[in-house]
């Protein structure tokens, strides 16, 4: 049996430096060679070339544009990667003067999502954001496309193109993969619904792409998620139990990671994924911090949340890969020497370090997001069932049992107490007087309901 094996593409880079995003040339073109790394492409070389934008029909400049030509006899390229999206104008352009295959950014992107999604959910968000930047490209794409199609006896007239005919499959195609992921998100809301029901907080881990936060989540959860050391390793969000210090059971959910210039048509398409940012009550934000554009980084991911509505939400920020960097230094240099901001936690996923103070200020930042209330209530003991949900989604400190109830003093939610405090009919206690029912409303205006984090489109 004889064993074939595509050769490996070589790729050369190119990008204009016109300073539009707050990146520097050299970083911006790192990220896209570390992006065609994980595309499986071998990167023989790079052009950059200074401009106020890039050039209306061909991108480069007409001399660095024969100079790309010239650099193809000194080292052959199979495709050009080019460092921002193309118009289809400037892709047909470039085709068509070097000879060879040119891929943008959103493309690249795009292509690496697709070959990373496993599940059907994440298959179909990657298909609808392909075809939607297809779409206006197919001019370029296939030279059969203008071809005319003519009927048969009795049907002959002016036809219709084979252009016109895959833009409408493609429509259509677009048309049917919506309706699909429509019922996706559906479900996924059901989903969310029993878990409101069930009241079992979720804490969302955001970031940038290859920033730790699966390995963190294994190390949090004892799970075994897929970790690998490229970029959108994790595309389908994952969600594990965690046990916070008091023994409070979570929900932590590992989500898909953010670039700069992250396609439009990809947010769109991932909707459903990502509102499962927007269910959580608080957001951990993994930082590496070994990055040397760690602070572009972290600004990147914020600029994100605020585009989605999440902007506003409790979050604490961890410092992953300290292993990585000069030891023996204290979170505040840390902030200060990467120029990051917040409530900062330092830690190595990889290896364990930091992970129980972690685990202590994300109780802290869930209790502050709840609202958490410190009170003593009975139960009555046709209602002591109920003791379990106490000391499964709060902090129970003390059980006494009394001769018309069981007595439990702890630290609770206001959105537990609000839901179940309405349940108990003969007393309620707090700061160690007695309230019989009649003056229960008045026990319930000091618990404020909950108010729920608004949906915002993406």
């Amino acid at each position: 049996m004889i064993e074939t094996r595509m050769a490996t593409e070589r790729a050369f880079l190119i990008g204009v430096d016109w300073e539009r995003d707050g990146w520097d040339i050299e970083s911006s073109m790192a990220e896209l060679a570390q992006l065609a790394r994980s595309a499986g492409l071998d990167v023989v070389g790079m052009l950059t070339q200074r401009l106020p934008h890039p050039h209306q029909s061909h991108y480069l400049g007409a001399g660095k544009l024969e100079e790309l030509k010239a650099r193809q006899a000194i080292t052959p390229y199979d495709v050009v990667l080019v460092n921002d999206e193309l118009s289809p104008a400037q892709l047909r352009t470039l085709e068509d003067e070097l000879g060879v295959k040119v891929i943008d950014r959103t493309a690249l992107i795009l292509d690496i999502f697709a070959r990373r999604a496993q599940t059907r959910e994440g298959r179909l968000q990657v298909e609808l954001a392909q075809l939607e930047y297809r779409l206006p490209r197919l001019t370029r794409m296939w030279t059969h496309l203008s071809r005319q199609a003519v009927g048969g006896v009795g049907l002959r007239g002016p036809g219709e193109t084979q252009l016109e005919i895959d833009r409408r499959r493609a429509r259509q195609r677009i048309t049917q993969l919506r309706r699909e992921i429509a019922e996706v998100r559906a479900h996924r809301e059901r989903y969310r619904q029993r878990r409101r029901q069930n009241q079992m907080p979720v804490i969302a881990l955001v970031g940038y792409t290859n920033a730790g936060k699966s390995t963190l989540l294994n190390a949090l959860a004892g799970s075994d998620v897929y970790v690998a050391d490229k970029l959108f390793a994790t595309l389908d969000p994952t969600t594990r139990r965690v046990t916070l210090p008091s023994g409070r059971v979570v929900l932590l959910t590992d989500t898909v990671g953010f670039i700069h210039r992250l396609p439009t048509m990809l947010v769109a398409a991932f909707r459903a994924t990502l509102e499962e940012i927007l269910e959580a009550r608080v957001l951990v934000h993994v930082v590496d911090i070994t990055h040397p554009r760690a602070a572009e980084q972290a600004a990147t991911v914020r600029q994100v949340l605020a585009e989605l509505g999440a902007a506003h939400y409790p979050t604490l920020t961890v410092l992953n890969k300290i292993d990585g960097i000069e030891p023996n230094l204290s979170p505040e240099e840390l902030v200060r020497e990467f120029d990051l901001d917040g409530d900062v936690v330092p830690v190595s996923a990889l290896k364990g370090t930091g992970l129980p103070l972690l685990l202590e200020r994300l109780e802290a930042k869930l209790m502050e997001a709840e609202r958490v209330r410190e009170v003593t209530l009975v139960l009555p003991y046709d209602q002591v069932r109920m003791l379990h949900l106490f000391h499964e989604r709060g902090h129970v400190e003390d059980v006494s049992y009394l001769p018309y109830g069981v007595r439990v003093r702890g630290r609770f939610p206001a959105y537990l107490l609000a839901s179940l405090i309405p349940q108990l009919h003969p007393v309620v206690e707090r700061e160690g007087q007695r309230r019989p029912i009649e003056r229960m409303n008045r026990y319930e205006s000091h618990i404020p309901s909950p108010q729920p984090f608004p949906k915002h489109s993406v």
